[in-house]
């Protein structure tokens, strides 16, 4: 059953390379870390949900909106395969309902802050501009070519954006939920500028963020998406 539907779109990623031993707190139980050519990342993303229903419904002022996540990428074998995801260390957005559904109904980390964005295209640029607020104001910036090309196989693009499930840690329990959506298409990143206090936001786990630079910057498009009901799994 799709719990939700919307399109996710213009969503900058800004990737680290983070020790394990900072996520294992934060890991589900069943689930393991996920790692690109040895590396294990954590993600800054900003992007606009837009045309949002749940279970069907649009809900007045609450179709179109900002949010930016602090995520890191998990994956749990089923079967003898593996389902690959994300676990959110916070999700931001500007609307008290969404953070109050979210966090009643998914278990998930979200808080409420003011925001903006701005998405201007100049010619052959584009710029995206995710902000928000707590008691000043923080943002995600990027400049790109304005022409979306497809992913490349295996490529880390690929990598960070073909994780099909969300992992919820809740005390001894970990529930689940499939995220269902197109392969990407990505934007070639030539500039970015972060305005961002990783300790204020998220905690001190994360304040050596604020001295390290992204290993990579990515643009992606992104599509409508289907969020399927959770089910607890341990």
């Amino acid at each position: 059953m799709n719990f939700l539907k919307a399109e996710w779109r213009k969503l900058a990623i800004i990737n680290y390379e983070i020790d394990t031993d900072v996520l294992l707190p934060y890991l589900p139980k069943g689930t393991e870390l996920d790692f690109y050519k040895g590396r294990c990342y954590v993600s800054l993303v900003g992007f606009m949900f837009l045309n949002t229903k749940l279970l069907g419904f649009s809900i007045p002022f609450h179709r179109n909106f900002e949010e930016v996540n602090l995520r890191f990428y998990v994956k749990k074998q089923e079967k003898g395969a593996w389902k690959r995801g994300v676990v959110f260390i916070k999700e931001i957005v500007p609307k008290p309902a969404l953070s109050l559904v979210a966090n009643s109904i998914y278990k998930e980390n979200y808080h409420t802050m003011p925001m903006k964005n701005q998405i201007h295209e100049n010619g052959d640029e584009l710029l995206i501009r995710y902000s928000w607020k707590d008691k000043s104001w923080h943002s995600i910036q990027i400049m790109a070519e304005s022409t979306a090309k497809p992913m490349e196989e295996n490529s880390e693009f690929e990598f960070i954006t073909e994780h099909y499930f969300g992992f919820t840690k809740k005390e001894n329990t970990t529930s689940e939920y499939e995220v269902c959506h197109p392969k990407w298409d990505c934007y070639t990143v030539k500039d970015h500028h972060l305005e961002i206090d990783f300790q204020k936001i998220y905690g001190s786990d994360f304040t050596f963020l604020n001295h390290q630079k992204p290993v990579s910057v990515m643009l992606a498009e992104g599509s409508e998406v289907q969020v399927k009901t959770k089910k607890f799994i341990h």
